[in-house]
């Protein structure tokens, strides 16, 4: 298969000091008669090109009794098409020296490829076949049910903590089924979903005016436009799909429950807090807490909990983990942490630590020396990841999703570097606070005792 569910998008990072005046992407945008939104970023640097084409649908547009359909959808989109059929897009991509795949994500699915500058037309052709033309049988169906639960079941169900991440995280921080519901979907939806159910789904999201392409590298601007309009162009528009209403009801109440994992050994915490509204004030000051909690050699996580009170071994935490990244978070999404700990600890204990040390956060203004190392590190980061034409198509495509401006990739990164000292301390009051916690203990439990085999000679 493709890339899993749990891929996300690259998390963005910043730094200290606003970018340098030369560090901008060239941004071009328009759409086509049919509602397709284009974006090119035009780097000659090297001989090499990506083409990026993201759909405005992710697990978060599903319905009742058909979860993980976005899921199994990206695999179906490598079923082939009427014009190639399926391998021929493999073989083409691979053949030119290229790479490809796709990933489901709450609220977007994206495919991609990368290959030599002179092969652009063979990647637009390939995307434009199968938004035209996927090819959606009953045979091809059952294949990628199968394929979608064997994937679950190596990637997930036998994985220690994706049961408690992936089934009971969600229905923990959410209220409302459409976030809160698995992203991988239950073998039940899976065998009920038909051709049927399938074609209205592709008919419904993946039109061009649900999507927008994005092309990326060694291009020259003018043949790009003409090779996007050749096989494009003529790609019928369709209604654009209801939007779910993902308002969340019911207000926050503190709660801890415990979950035993048999695959588990050494256990864990889930820790997450309802989070800020995109792009507002508190989105980038909570960014900036996560930095300085997690990001680095020295951030307070690893000084204060890992090396000083020897109590975890691991940590991993961002707005919308642990299925979004700050890049593609939509609210309403959580800000999430996930801790390994050390046995001889409590989780009680270790809950009691993390909650320390947005204390600390609370009762006093970070120093300056420290927010200022932090930033750094976070815009040493971003630029290492602009340097790939990939992560380029991927941020520009999921801001003119999530934003309305793929323009934003110039300066979103600006804000996070403005942010003060009393934004932070603001924003842990207003959001890291015990009464709105939601913890999940993952603890190790024995693995069920196997049948054992009658002796030789029983009846």
């Amino acid at each position: 298969m493709k890339q899993s569910i749990l891929a996300c998008c690259l998390a963005i990072s910043g730094a200290t000091l606003a970018l340098p005046a030369e560090f901008s992407i060239p941004v071009e945008t328009y759409k086509l008669k049919n509602g397709l939104r284009v974006i090119l970023s035009k780097d000659n640097a090297v001989p090499v090109v990506t083409v990026y084409m993201i759909y405005d649908v992710g697990a978060r547009s599903e319905e009742k009794g058909r979860t993980g359909f976005a899921h199994l959808f990206e695999h179906m989109m490598f079923e082939g098409s009427a014009n190639a059929p399926k391998g021929v897009q493999d073989t083409m991509v691979e053949s030119n020296g290229g790479v490809e795949n796709g990933s489901t994500h709450p609220d977007f699915t994206d495919y991609y490829e990368v290959l030599p500058s002179n092969k652009l037309a063979t990647a637009l052709w390939l995307e434009s076949d199968r938004m035209r033309s996927l090819t959606i049988t009953d045979e091809k169906l059952a294949n990628q049910k199968e394929a979608v639960k064997q994937e679950r079941r190596l990637s997930f169900d036998n994985q220690p903590y994706a049961t408690a991440e992936v089934d009971l995280w969600p229905t923990l921080v959410f209220h409302n089924w459409q976030s809160s519901h698995s992203l991988i979907g239950s073998f039940e939806d899976l065998n009920a979903a038909s051709v049927a159910d399938v074609s209205k789904f592709f008919k419904t999201y993946y039109a061009p005016d649900n999507a927008a392409l994005v092309i990326v590298g060694d291009i020259e601007i003018p043949g790009a436009k003409k090779l996007i309009e050749t096989y494009f162009g003529d790609i019928p528009a369709q209604p654009l799909p209801k939007r779910p209403d993902l308002t969340e009801t019911g207000g926050v109440t503190a709660h801890m429950e415990t979950y035993k994992d048999p695959l588990a050994r050494v256990p864990a915490l889930m820790i997450g807090y309802p989070g800020p509204k995109r792009r507002t004030p508190d989105y980038y000051a909570l960014n900036m807490i996560d930095a300085v909690l997690t990001n680095g050699n020295s951030a307070r996580f690893r000084m204060d909990l890992l090396k000083g009170k020897e109590s975890i071994v691991q940590y991993e935490s961002n707005l919308g983990w642990p299925f979004c990244s700050y890049l593609d978070y939509r609210d309403p999404g959580i800000y999430g942490i996930f801790l390994l700990y050390k046995p001889n600890f409590t989780a009680d204990q270790v809950v009691a630590q993390v909650q320390d040390e947005f204390a600390k956060l609370q009762n006093a203004p970070i120093d300056a020396q420290e927010l200022e190392r932090a930033k750094t590190q976070l815009r040493a980061t971003m630029i290492k990841q602009l340097q790939s034409s990939l992560s380029r198509a991927q941020q520009l495509g999921q801001y003119e999703l999530a934003d309305g401006d793929a323009a934003l990739i110039n300066t979103e990164f600006e804000k996070l570097l403005n942010v003060s000292a009393a934004q932070i301390q603001a924003a842990a009051k207003k959001y890291l606070t015990a009464d709105k916690r939601t913890v999940l203990a993952v603890q190790p439990a024995p693995a069920p005792a196997k049948a054992q085999a009658p002796a030789k000679g029983d009846n």
